[in-house]
């Protein structure tokens, strides 16, 4: 039995003459004749040519969009336009057949993303979808070799913790308690006591805590894997599961945190532009034609392919949160009242609006902010000399706004436990963490970026639901 080749190998090689074995779904059926064969490998089909006269009509019924089949043949120079080679079929078999009136991918219906989100079982074999499944696995491929390459650690942090490292208390509770008559204490509050663990716990919003334990003995960490917050938000940047990259380095300060930030990025968008051209080149051209429908003033200057070399190429701009606070509040937007939140002052917090100012229209390239207000970030976070500000740096994208948020992590146990108790976080609950401070203490740093985010950024697609293959959001956990 010849061997079986996949569609994107074939239509790379050029080569002709010779026997092969496809399999794949049957995009489309013209004249009896001709299928358009996909593997998921490419969006590019195969054409695969019948010989009507010998082939069963009862087989030929079966040959419907959407069907599994097998096809052997010679591979043979095409006539016909748009591809160089085509398979000339001596044996056909349908390996699983599909009701071609019932099944919902029908070129002439094109379906809407909203509609696809429905039955995302079934939309990864769109071209959109294949294209955006193939960069996210590229991405993440990408991710894993940048890290490798620096000497990183992979870690797997828990997902389900007694701790909520970014205090913001949206957590999913991960419980064996029967729900109708969970055990209580005399006080009459339920007795966690009683649960699996022994106490009360949650899904994990963040491996960070735990990922700074790894560092402060393997030197740098990092991990990758799912998050989760119960944030009951309905927008198109929010889900409540999601991925999440996170390094920690020791002896890292906060210049080395965004040199290496800076350079993660550059590196895991380079290997898409080098490794994954074809589906850029065709999630651009969908872009395009998405831009083509709004108005005028809200189309983007800039086509995808040129908006990820203006990344790869661009040093990013960095300045500090004082002097973005400048810029804003001497920006048009600001003094003629169009911002929806008005920059009083210092001590604002940035929305996305501001963040998109910046980069898109003041600096036109992504722009690394640092030292925030101590009153807008979080526990862990270095305080600078000032006493006002901490060693924070959030990396701005066009389009998205924040892309990484980051720290110099504070490593003073004194200086750590009173912001801790500023900040009403529980210290006796988090007293391992507090260790690391108490035993070899050491300056280090760490960033935290959203998967998804970056997927966004890189296919060019607007709603986060349609970067990850099933979406949890609020009131849907569907699949």
């Amino acid at each position: 039995m010849s061997q079986r080749m996949k569609v994107k190998q074939i239509l790379s090689d050029d080569k002709a003459h010779y026997e092969v074995t496809v399999k794949g779904w049957v995009r489309s059926f013209r004249n009896n004749q001709f299928i358009a064969l996909n593997d998921g490998s490419t969006n590019n089909n195969l054409q695969i040519v019948i010989d009507t006269d010998n082939t069963a009509p009862a087989l030929l019924k079966r040959i419907t969009t959407g069907a599994a089949i097998s096809a052997t043949g010679q591979i043979i120079p095409s006539l016909g336009k748009g591809q160089k080679v085509e398979l000339k079929a001596s044996t056909l078999e349908v390996l699983g057949d599909c009701d071609g009136e019932k099944y919902p991918l029908q070129l002439k219906n094109r379906p809407s993303l909203e509609y696809l989100r429905e039955i995302a079982h079934l939309r990864f074999r769109t071209n959109t979808f294949g294209a955006i499944f193939r960069v996210r696995h590229a991405l993440a491929f990408a991710v894993h070799k940048f890290f490798n390459e620096q000497g990183f650690v992979y870690l797997h942090t828990p997902i389900i913790t007694a701790s909520d490292a970014e205090g913001a208390g949206e957590m999913f509770r991960v419980t064996t308690l029967d729900m109708n008559q969970p055990p209580r204490t005399e006080s009459g509050e339920i007795d966690f006591r009683e649960d699996f663990f022994g106490k009360s716990t949650n899904l994990t919003v963040s491996g960070q805590l735990e990922g700074e334990l790894g560092a402060m003995a393997l030197g740098e960490i990092y991990t990758f894997g799912p998050t989760f917050r119960a944030e009951n938000s309905n927008t198109a940047r929010h889900l409540a599961e999601f991925w999440m990259i996170e390094p920690e380095m020791a002896f890292y300060e906060l210049e080395d945190n965004m040199n290496l930030a800076e350079a993660f990025i550059k590196s895991v968008i380079g290997y898409v532009l080098e490794n994954n051209r074809e589906d850029l080149d065709f999630l651009a051209a969908r872009l395009a034609e998405e831009e083509k429908q709004k108005p005028q003033q809200e189309r983007s200057e800039m086509g995808l392919i040129e908006k990820l070399e203006l990344v790869l190429h661009s040093e990013f701009v960095r300045i500090t949160y004082t002097e973005a606070i400048d810029i804003l509040q001497n920006s048009k937007p600001n003094k003629n009242k169009k911002f929806q939140y008005l920059i009083e002052g210092w001590g604002a917090d940035l929305q996305s609006e501001h963040e998109r100012y910046l980069v898109e229209k003041h600096f036109k390239k992504p722009v690394i902010l640092t030292d925030y207000p101590k009153e807008i970030k979080s526990f862990y976070m270095k305080l600078n000399d000032d006493g006002k500000t901490v060693r924070a740096m959030d990396i701005l994208f066009p389009g998205i706004g924040e892309m990484v948020g980051g720290s110099q992590r504070e490593e003073n146990y004194e200086r750590l436990v009173k912001r801790m108790e500023e900040m009403h976080v529980p210290v006796e609950e988090l007293s391992w963490y507090l260790d690391t401070r108490r035993y070899g203490s050491a300056p280090h740093a760490g960033f935290g970026l959203g998967f998804e985010r970056l997927i966004l950024f890189v296919t060019g697609m607007s709603n986060i639901r349609d970067v990850i293959p099933f979406p949890r959001t609020p009131k849907s956990a569907e699949f």
